[in-house]
């Protein structure tokens, strides 16, 4: 038995079942999309592989004939395709073969016209992401070549400044998302892909380097495959995370490795008063056999923009710092939303983690984070119902597990349990503004948690 079944978890009197039993049929549920075998060459569409000629209208070409065929791979191979934005349509696999590279220019009218986005959890119409998809049907990026955003010119543009301002006014006031427009002129850093309100999407076997800000980025999207994939967004323009699904049902991410400027995978749903309009939770999320490399922040999150809640989340079989590289990540499991965002967050259970020599607290889950703005009333969050088992950490600057909740909304129900902690600088744990905390067969620096 392990996780609530093995900590003795009672539901009104009664043993509750292993939540990791959900996961076979999770997995189940979650199909990558097959494609009609006919390649459509960017080549063949004017396309040159010289990383100086604009391919934009080439891979526009492409795209379309391969959807209009009824699908196929939209090919890229022999070289570097210097490209603006690239839209997917129904039935596409863009294909970029091992050796190939898409270069993204750092033109940013080849971004536009602005199309329905969500920029840090807020909707809005805005420079279009690198590789960018709306209400698709089967679409992928496959193939071993890379995807190279050139983030570094993005990075002037900060933080996004007073329309980063607008924007949460905008979201705050409800202004309606079609008069929330940006783009040309404005300062908000698209993402490297990102996919809206599509269905079967799979993500295999590429590299990404130096995305302009978050690096795969699908949004109220359901069937979601991201395997094998290698994100080096570090000296991107900022805010570089690996990938984040927002408001995503049925999200596989497996067999990746992370050596991100930012969190690794974060877990969102939307950002304050319209996170809560929009209303859609992250749920049935299954994380396993990856390994991040490095992080400022944390290895797997969910948060800080967690307004439409997220339940059902499920991570195994991962390794934080294996090199065991001196402080080099923040946290291995980092879950942070605040008294602005609301949303429920439950039912997230890990197990079978390595970390070492870690900047701060392992397990940090905290209810006061302030991020970068909020906006709107005070709606406090609610996040119970947790289990970590099996956390094997050596060396952290901090304590082993810190949950920092508000006194009107504790984190309730966590278990940590057969867990090994070492090395850890304040030792034990800190709990604040939490209940029903357990620690069954756990040990910091050799004692009982």
């Amino acid at each position: 038995m392990s996780g609530l079944a093995a900590a003795g978890m009672l539901v009104h009197g009664t043993a509750k079942a292993d939540p990791w039993d959900e996961v076979d049929a999770i997995l189940a549920r979650i199909k990558p999309p097959a494609f009609p075998d006919e390649d459509f060459d960017v080549t063949a569409y004017g396309g040159k592989a010289d990383g100086k000629t604009d391919n934009t209208a080439a891979f526009r070409k492409a795209v379309e004939a391969a959807n209009a065929a009824g699908g196929g791979r939209v090919v890229a191979k022999g070289g570097t395709f210097l490209t603006g934005g690239i839209t997917l349509l129904s039935n596409v696999n863009l294909f970029v073969d091992k050796g190939a590279k898409l270069l993204f220019s750092p033109d940013q009218k080849k971004y536009l016209p602005v199309v329905e986005t969500r920029w840090q959890g807020i909707e809005c119409l805005n420079h279009q992401a690198f590789v960018y998809a709306n209400k698709a049907t089967n679409i992928a990026i496959t193939g071993g070549g890379t995807l190279d955003g050139q983030g570094q010119t993005w990075k002037p543009w900060g933080s996004g400044g007073s329309d980063w301002s607008q924007l949460q006014k905008w979201g705050a006031d409800g202004t309606p998302v079609a008069q929330r427009k940006l783009g040309d002129g404005h300062k908000l850093r698209p993402n490297l892909i990102q996919f809206v309100s599509c269905e079967n999407i799979l993500i295999s076997g590429i590299t990404i380097e130096r995305p302009p800000m978050w690096s795969v980025h699908p949004v109220k999207s359901r069937n979601i495959t991201v395997e094998g994939v290698t994100i080096n967004s570090r000296g991107g323009g900022g805010n570089n995370d690996g990938v984040d699904p927002e408001c995503c049902t049925d999200v596989h991410i497996k067999d990746s490795t992370f050596n991100t400027g930012d969190d690794c995978i974060a877990i969102k749903s939307g950002r304050d008063v319209d996170g809560r309009r929009v209303n859609m939770p992250s749920q049935n999320i299954v994380i396993e056999n990856n390994k991040f490399v490095f992080s400022n922040r944390g290895a797997i999150c969910i948060g800080s923009e967690a307004s439409g809640g997220a339940r059902n989340i499920y991570a195994r079989n991962c390794a934080v710092n294996q090199a065991n590289t001196s402080d080099q990540l923040w946290y291995a499991v980092f879950i942070k939303t605040s008294k602005y965002r609301g949303g429920v967050v439950e039912n997230v259970h890990f197990r079978d983690i390595t970390a070492n020599k870690l900047t701060k607290s392992p397990v940090f889950i905290t209810l006061n984070y302030s991020g970068s703005g909020n906006s709107g009333p005070v709606v406090n969050p609610v996040v119970r119902n947790m289990t970590f088992e099996r956390l094997i950490v050596a060396g952290s600057k901090e304590y082993a597990v810190e949950i920092d909740g508000l006194s009107a909304s504790k984190v309730t129900n966590v278990i940590v349990s057969n867990s090994k902690f070492t090395a850890i600088s304040k030792g034990g744990n800190k709990l604040t503004n939490s209940q029903n905390i357990t620690f069954p067969g756990t040990t910091v620096n050799g004692k009982p948690a």
